[in-house]
């Protein structure tokens, strides 16, 4: 049947076909070329097999991780309740003190109004020491009217109420998780090493830039402006160093609209939420929060016990450096890691100027000004370097929120774009005035504009494409 079978093409007589081909694969031929797909095979299997121990593995750990920040939380809460209970027993204590104080006085008042009626129902009849005692209880009695006077002066009495914040109220009813759960590409641990160049992800142009004076009134020396974010609101906070201020612009018009003069010098400033940014204050040695409404106020500060320059926040947690390390803490002022050295036990920073970290804290990035960009992961690993004559003298750094980086360099003069992997996709813009170093840089919300803050009183807004 299947020799006559004529309706399928493919169909053939073995013996026949074998007499005409005498090039056939041998069984050994395929034996082998099985043995090489099933080889092939098990090692992809092993492969899946350990990227689901791995994720195991991750799922521990990020569990872990919830039920630290929930630690956190409630440490917070029992300090947030301490310090309430704190105040509550100062206000009181006063308003009670008080009392006590117009109790005494009406005490020893009433004590001298019984002597002075004692003493004149033993008087009888001695018209000379009835006399003397009637003269004494008109004076103690004057006394005692004046001081009762006093007293009522005091009334109405007052009281203390508690009516909680209800934004921790809002907020809570606001949110139904902790934080963010996100899927992520993780980095392969065979990218460490030097990041390679390539040139074919998109690179943000420039196509015209202007300049805004951000000199306040009350500056008493030129500005230095060495860090710059942004706000949730669109508005921008510049770091001046040489004034010791912060200063918000307006989103559009990059006026000056508020400042707030701080304790110290300050360096890397960042944004927290809506309500809240952090600068690090760095021969103070401790970074200031700053509370971000109609008028931006301090309010609480870490102090770090080391000169505090990189500063970011991310996955809930603040990231700080020094020179030669970098810490992440808690932003209740916890240490939770330190990074110093590579895998090998060598130094990894020389002089850090800037540290930006992605949304969920999986990416440091790291501005050198001697060793150049080092990316790490969160568990100090380093996945990336960068260090070329293209970026000489890097400073100010900041993720444009489509994944790639920005950093400016003083001594190159320009800004390099680097991508997600941290590999260089070309250089954004160069500056031709070398008389000032390029020192803060961030992009607005919209990615259409590019600002760069100088050692001069005016900062230059790029136009990007």
């Amino acid at each position: 049947m299947a020799i006559d079978h004529k309706l399928c093409k493919d169909n053939f007589y073995i013996p026949e076909f074998l007499q005409n081909n005498t090039c056939t694969n041998t069984t050994r031929e395929i034996q082998q070329k099985l043995e090489s797909v099933n080889k092939a095979l098990e090692e992809h299997l092993e492969k899946f097999n350990r990227e689901r121990e791995r994720l195991l593995k991750s799922k521990t750990v990020t569990l872990e991780n919830i039920k630290k920040f929930r630690k956190e939380i409630n440490d917070r809460l029992d300090e947030l309740e301490k310090n309430t209970i704190s105040d509550t027993e100062d206000k009181y204590k006063t308003f009670i003190n008080e009392k006590e104080d117009s109790i005494r006085i009406l005490e020893r008042s009433k004590a001298c109004l019984k002597s002075a009626q004692d003493k004149l129902k033993l008087a009888s009849d001695n018209k000379l020491q009835i006399f003397v005692n009637v003269k004494k209880g008109e004076n103690i009695a004057e006394n005692v009217a004046k001081s009762v006077k006093a007293t009522k002066l005091q009334t109405p009495f007052k009281d203390i109420d508690f009516a909680g914040d209800r934004r921790l109220d809002s907020l809570l009813h606001e949110i139904n998780v902790f934080g963010k759960i996100e899927q992520r590409i993780a980095m392969k641990t065979e990218n460490i090493g030097t990041v390679n160049i390539h040139k074919n992800d998109f690179l943000l142009q420039v196509k015209g830039c202007t300049k805004y004076s951000v000199n306040v009134q009350s500056d008493k020396k030129y500005c230095d402006i060495i860090s710059a974010c942004t706000l949730e609101d669109g508005t921008i906070i510049l770091s001046d160093w040489s004034n010791s201020k912060l200063k918000r612009l307006d989103s559009s018009s990059y006026a000056v609209i508020d400042y707030c003069d701080l304790q110290g010098r300050p360096w890397q400033v960042c944004s927290i939420d809506k309500q809240q940014a952090a600068v690090c204050l760095h021969d103070k040695k401790e970074v200031q929060f700053i509370s971000l409404s109609s008028k931006m106020a301090l309010t609480n500060k870490i102090k770090t016990g080391f000169e505090c320059f990189g500063l970011s926040y991310a996955d809930g947690n603040l990231y700080i450096s020094d020179y030669t390390s970098v810490y992440i803490y808690s932003v209740s002022g916890r240490k939770l890691k330190k990074f110093s050295k590579d895998q090998s036990g060598q130094e990894m920073f020389s002089s850090i100027r800037s540290l930006a970290v992605s949304e969920n804290g999986s990416k440091i990035c790291v501005a050198d000004r001697y060793k150049g960009l080092i990316i790490l992961d969160n568990n100090g690993i380093v996945v990336g370097r960068f260090n070329d004559s293209q970026l000489r003298g890097a400073d100010g750094s900041c993720l444009t929120g489509r994944g790639s980086l920005l950093v400016c360099a003083d001594f190159s003069d320009n800004v390099l774009q680097f991508g997600p992997n941290g590999n260089l996709i070309d250089e954004v813009v160069k500056f031709y005035d070398t008389s000032a170093f390029n020192k803060a840089i961030c992009c607005n919300q919209q990615m259409s504009k590019m600002i760069i803050g100088r050692n001069r009183d005016e900062i230059e807004v790029y136009d990007l494409i």
